[in-house]
């Protein structure tokens, strides 16, 4: 087996995605994947699902999960497809979502990182600015709360602590009978009732 089809296996492409081409530096201690696709492959349109043809494409790249000490990157030509009756629209990569710098498999190691440490601890270790890594935790925490169900919460706590040395104060929102965090916002005043009301609604 090629080391391509090797990747692509891997990666759990299916087609038409495919790994082109490797690339390789023991100096760089970089792994660079090209996933590419055959001429004339078709897409579905990401609002009705039709196959359709291929408009044109645009380059984009993800840092990937490190291969033993090596940085990876997967670059890819992301088609947009022309669809005849919603036009032309961007596909979706099934490695990444959309507007992120990294594949989902970082992100996922990210995340399971973050609980455990520090944002600044982790940014260090996998060698990305901390800046990029709170734009992934603040789009899961979001996609998280969205789905966080209240109807059930009959008992609340309120506290507040101390979030650093000082006098910086957090109000902290509890689920007294689950024992689980429901809010959390900076101060101590009567404003972090009102901020717990609308987030509740």
């Amino acid at each position: 087996m090629v080391p391509e089809e090797l990747f692509s296996l891997a990666l759990g492409l299916v087609p038409p995605w495919l790994v082109e081409h490797v690339t390789f530096s023991v100096e760089e201690k970089r792994l660079d994947l090209n996933i590419n696709f055959p001429k004339g492959s078709r897409f579905a349109c990401p609002v009705c699902g039709e196959g359709c043809p291929v408009h044109d494409t645009r380059d984009h790249t993800w840092r990937h999960m490190d291969f033993f000490q090596h940085e990876a990157y997967l670059h890819a030509r992301v088609p947009r497809v022309k669809c005849p009756e919603h036009g032309v629209h961007q596909i979706p990569v099934p490695w990444a979502r959309e507007g992120s710098h990294f594949t989902l498999l970082f992100e996922a190691l990210i995340m399971t990182l973050v609980r455990e440490m520090p944002v600044l601890t982790v940014a260090r270790l996998v060698g990305e600015t901390d800046t990029l890594l709170w734009r992934v935790i603040d789009h899961y925490v979001h996609e998280a709360r969205t789905r966080v169900d209240m109807a059930h919460v009959h008992a609340v706590g309120v506290d507040e602590t101390s979030s650093r040395r000082g006098h910086d104060f957090i109000t902290l929102f509890v689920d007294l009978n689950a024992r689980r965090l429901l809010f959390a916002t900076p101060g101590k005043d009567a404003k972090t009732f009102e901020k717990f009301s609308a987030d509740l609604q």
